[in-house]
């Protein structure tokens, strides 16, 4: 089976089990349109989106390993800005942002909030904040997330932040796909920045 059939019948087989589009790109680390391709290229002749998988299970699957990667994301975000930045709260984005987030947060003595962005929403309704975590208003946050694929999750997010009188002050992600710098104005900091090369 080529790694294509591969993503394929992995796509497929998260839809059997119930995710969304948007839950099976945060699943697979891809954009929404290549799950969309994957899920219909049988029944369509459209050309092959131009993305990049990444599977980072080895680390994602354990918990030791992905404390370092937190660690390291931290450390960076420090020795980046000399550790000024006052940060009151960590927001993890659903569901891969999540533990790192949790990480971050515990090891710097931050408030942990839970973003639920719009892709996730079975309604189509705008994304949240979770209410059982930290609420943001008046805070100063760190954004993080694994993959940056198409910027929109973040974008969304940053937009809530300002709505919600919150100030976000950086994005923390382990692999930028879009080579981003900024987030309407917000600093990107990835450890690693994947290109494709045409």
């Amino acid at each position: 089976m080529s790694s294509l059939e591969e993503l394929m019948e992995k796509a497929k087989d998260l839809r059997a089990d119930g995710h969304s589009s948007g839950q099976i790109a945060d699943e697979m680390s891809l954009s929404v349109d290549t799950v969309t391709w994957l899920l219909t290229q049988s029944k369509t002749n459209t050309a092959v989106p131009k993305d990049v998988h990444i599977d980072w299970t080895t680390v994602s699957s354990n918990a030791t390993l992905l404390g370092g990667m937190a660690s390291m994301m931290s450390a960076y975000f420090d020795a980046e800005t000399g550790g000024e930045e006052e940060i009151d709260t960590v927001v993890g984005i659903s569901i891969s942002g999540v533990p790192l987030a949790t990480l971050i947060a515990a090891e710097e003595g931050l408030d942990l909030s839970i973003y639920h962005p719009s892709k996730h929403s079975a309604e189509s309704g705008p994304g949240c904040i979770s209410g059982n975590f930290s609420k943001v208003s008046g805070k100063r946050c760190i954004l993080v997330d694994d993959v940056i694929t198409s910027g929109n999750t973040l974008k969304e997010l940053v937009a809530y932040l300002r709505r919600h009188n919150a100030t976000p002050v950086a994005v923390l992600v382990i692999f930028d796909k879009r080579g981003m710098t900024e987030v309407d104005g917000v600093p990107v900091y990835s450890l690693f920045s994947i290109r494709l090369v045409d």
